[in-house]
């Protein structure tokens, strides 16, 4: 007995063009659901203009209306039906009798290339991957002195299709075309055994890791990376408790500058301090900012009373709405970095779309990019993703200077967050 998988997730288009897409999912509730829709959402481009959750526990009943964040990007809405169904726990009673053992975790796959270096290849060919829906778990990128670049990207498939001769054809013709008579290899494969682990290791000077990591930010620092959109005012995040409407749960309300992937972030942490929702609403933007109402519960299905918890929850929330993702350049002996770092989910999984990102604001810049690589750092009682761009300095940029460096930092935040 239940309801079809086909009902789980209704996606519609807007009546008009200009009207948001709603993307409906009605199904049995589990820990962590809301967390892989949001994360499914920012994987596939999409901004969530408003949304509305609701669960007893048992059932769940999510709304939300979503616009692509870019016009040239291609959304495949009937693969992302596909995967939103794939998070929701089945209709059928028998699920809660013998629920299905965890999946295993995709294949990795090893893509390597060799071309002639040109400008804004990186992006180029890490927005065809985003498209094709192949997730990026791993890069070792270099620039030879001759001119060449010689790519390995370490990827997995989000269909679970790259195993056949259909999906790989898919895979080359997309890249020929991006890469054009300048490819010289490209070749696709199984990563063997020596490549099994999924994401390597990032060594940061302890400097570059204070600074980075940071747990609190100075006044200063605060006005360098956490400006608003419009660059008049310091960006700020209200996070108010309230427990005397409820006898049950907590009132979370959240006031802040909006960003790309912000339902996200508040799921994320939520995730990670055991708390869940019962009722949520995520109001669509006025003058740039957020309004977010959430009635929460602890694990053990009681609100938050202690005090300690209540402000480690709030100052945890705030620097998410601050700091999603750090940004800095550092000095790599006579080199330029960029580095680029974001919190790990305790599922082990890294935030989206931020290399594509990262890549494309360097293009829109005219950096081109020596090198680049992407690990795990621990830092702060976390882990991070921790993406590194050792940058050409032939390049338009004279990066030896403060003003430029603080243009390029400022340039790659504001991609990653969507402004």
């Amino acid at each position: 007995m239940g309801i079809p998988d086909d009902d789980t997730v209704s996606i519609e288009k807007g009546k008009r063009s200009s009207d948001p897409w709603v993307i409906t999912v009605n199904c049995p509730d589990k820990s962590g659901l809301g967390l892989d829709i949001c994360r499914t959402i920012l994987d596939f481009g999409l901004f969530i203009s408003k949304a509305d959750v609701s669960t007893d526990g048992k059932w769940c009943f999510i709304v939300m209306w979503v616009v692509p964040h870019s016009s040239t990007y291609v959304v495949r809405w009937e693969n992302l039906k596909e995967r939103l169904v794939s998070f929701c726990p089945s209709c059928s009673l028998s699920y809660y009798y013998a629920p299905p053992a965890p999946k295993n975790s995709s294949s990795l796959y090893l893509l390597k290339f060799c071309c002639l270096d040109r400008r804004g290849l990186l992006y180029d060919v890490t927005h065809v991957l985003c498209e094709l829906e192949l997730s990026i778990e791993r890069v070792k990128v270099t620039t030879t002195p001759d001119g060449k670049v010689l790519d390995l990207f370490f990827i997995t498939d989000n269909l679970e299709l790259l195993h056949t001769k259909k999906r790989q054809e898919e895979t080359y013709e997309q890249l020929r075309c991006v890469l054009g008579e300048s490819c010289i290899t490209c070749e696709l494969q199984l990563a063997n055994s020596q490549h099994e682990s999924r994401h390597g290791t990032s060594s940061v000077s302890p400097i570059v890791a204070e600074e980075l990591f940071a747990s609190e930010y100075s006044k200063k620092e605060c006005h360098m990376q956490a400006l608003s959109p419009d660059l008049t005012q310091l960006k700020k995040a209200v996070v108010n408790v309230d427990n005397s409407l409820s006898p049950s749960q907590t009132l979370l309300q959240i006031h802040c500058v909006d960003h790309k992937g912000l339902l996200y972030d508040i799921m994320r942490t939520l995730k990670d301090h055991d708390i869940k929702i019962s009722y949520g609403r995520m109001s669509a933007v006025t003058k740039g900012h957020r309004d977010i109402d959430l009635f929460i519960q602890q694990k053990d299905g009681k609100k938050i009373v202690d005090p300690e918890r209540e402000y480690l929850l709030c100052s945890c929330l705030k620097m998410e709405m601050l700091h999603p993702l750090r940004v800095l350049i550092a000095n790599r002996g006579p080199d330029t970095e960029l580095l680029v770092a974001n919190p790990v989910e305790l599922s082990g999984r890294g935030r989206p779309r931020v290399f594509h990102d990262v890549t494309l604001a360097l293009k829109k810049l005219g950096i081109c990019i020596f090198s680049a690589e992407i690990g795990r750092y621990s830092a702060s009682d976390r882990e991070w993703e921790v993406y590194r761009f050792l940058l050409d300095e032939n390049c338009e940029h004279q990066m030896s200077t403060k003003g430029a460096r603080n243009q390029i930092v400022d340039r790659v935040r504001r991609i990653l967050m969507g402004w």
